[in-house]
């Protein structure tokens, strides 16, 4: 069934890092026919040129669903950690709830909180760390399936350094991680990572235990942390003294390539971004976690530089909520606090809300923007009437494209989601969201 839906859209179909600008059309049309984008252009032409039922949109903005590149499956009840520094946040709050993973129930009903959370804000498609547990992750699966989310996730795996009950073999590793990328990896929308919590955490055996899965699937996706607190250069010297840096440590089993994405990388050598540049590597920039856990910063201006390509992650519940257009604005303002800082513009925003986090998970033929035949993952952000948030998008209206995307990146909130769709269809109702 085709239908056409109204309104002012805004989407960023190229880099604008590298040229691309925004486009938008304000009084809108985008075709969707069979779960894809048919076309898009300025309504009154569209209404000449295709029959279909009208969705009117108009009073807010449709935008492309957005692509979160790292957020936590586990940690959906762990909003709030205030007044702790990472490792001793994850000592005390976050790995003790995690090890509760191990009961399926426990697991499945925060599967499905985590993927209400995630497509109430707007996220259709995202790099989804997982938990320490199998029967967790076959949850998370199904649940992810069943909404038509678009996930990348595994099983978190880890042998030193955490609670004991979080410590698995390099066999168990190996054979579990296998057992779930086989039967859910290329399933639907669905992708298998292997996924070591972070170096600190796995020894070598852990580390050539996901060589040998890459070496059996070859098309896995790698995600992990990386240079995530100032010290752990540190720490990782200690722990792999062979190793040159932080990125050696995965490169040396065969861990570094276009298919790996690492968490935070505020801390990176020249030599870092050089040798993940040459691999086509990604990074998810986690903005709202590094300020809220007094992290540091991300030096955008050097990732540019060195041609590796990053997009927005929430980081949830390290970071501050589901919402990606928050960490999109949260970027901007600790971009402006950096001397080297890179100066953001609304387009910027949108690109790594979006387009961005699809490049770097590979399915940039699949979402990130309105381009005929993608998949019509749409976001409707519909300020409540007579809000703030209202009255500065009218007035933006009157102005530029670019002031009202400004406006959503700066006030919108979960709220503000007036309906998401994925594969051109609203899924509030199926949410139970009113």
């Amino acid at each position: 069934m085709r239908h056409i839906l109204r309104g002012t859209i805004l989407h960023t179909p190229q880099n604008p890092f590298e040229g691309g600008r925004l486009e938008s059309f304000a009084d809108g049309g985008l075709v969707v026919e069979g779960g894809r984008v048919l076309e898009l252009g300025d309504y009154p032409e569209i209404a000449k040129a295709y029959q279909g039922e009208v969705v009117d949109l108009r009073g807010g903005l449709i935008l492309p669903g957005f692509v979160d590149l790292h957020v936590h499956y586990p940690q959906v009840r762990l909003f709030g950690g205030l007044g702790l520094r990472l490792l001793d946040w994850l000592e005390h709050n976050t790995l003790p709830h995690e090890a509760r993973f191990s009961d399926v129930e426990f697991a499945r009903a925060q599967a499905k909180e985590f993927l209400r959370g995630m497509l109430r804000n707007g996220t259709t498609t995202a790099v989804v760390f997982g938990a320490h547990f199998a029967g967790a992750m076959e949850e998370f699966f199904r649940e992810a399936e069943a909404t038509g989310f678009r996930a990348v996730s595994g099983m978190v795996i880890s042998d030193r350094n955490l609670r004991p009950e979080l410590h698995v073999s390099k066999a168990q590793a190996l054979e579990q991680s296998l057992e779930l990328a086989r039967r859910w990896h290329g399933r639907g929308k669905l992708r298998y990572a292997l996924e070591p919590r972070f170096a600190i955490s796995c020894s070598e055996a852990m580390m050539e235990a996901c060589r040998e899965a890459m070496q059996e699937i070859p098309d896995l996706y790698l995600h992990t942390h990386l240079n995530e607190i100032l010290d752990e250069p540190d720490i990782i010297r200690e722990l792999y003294p062979w190793s040159r840096d932080r990125v050696h440590t995965y490169e040396h089993y065969g861990l570094l390539g276009q298919r790996s994405i690492f968490a935070h990388n505020i801390c990176p050598t020249d030599s870092e971004l050089e040798r993940m540049g040459a691999a086509k590597a990604s990074v998810a920039h986690c903005p709202c976690s590094h300020a809220y856990t007094g992290a540091g910063f991300f030096p955008m201006r050097r990732h540019l530089e060195a041609a590796v390509r990053f997009g927005l992650g929430t980081d949830i519940a390290g970071g501050t909520g589901f919402g990606i257009l928050k960490e999109g604005l949260e970027a901007y303002k600790m971009q402006n606090l950096m001397q080297d800082g890179v100066r953001l513009e609304p387009a910027h925003l949108l690109y790594l809300a979006t387009l961005a986090g699809a490049e770097a998970i590979g399915v940039a033929e699949e979402v990130g923007d309105f381009s005929a035949g993608k998949a019509a993952d749409v976001v409707y952000v519909r300020p409540a009437e007579n809000s703030s948030f209202a009255v500065a998008l009218d007035h933006a209206r009157d102005q530029s494209p670019e002031r009202m995307l400004a406006v959503a990146f700066t006030m919108c909130s979960e709220a503000d989601m007036g309906e998401v769709f994925v594969d051109g269809r609203p899924v509030f109702a199926q949410l139970g969201i009113g």
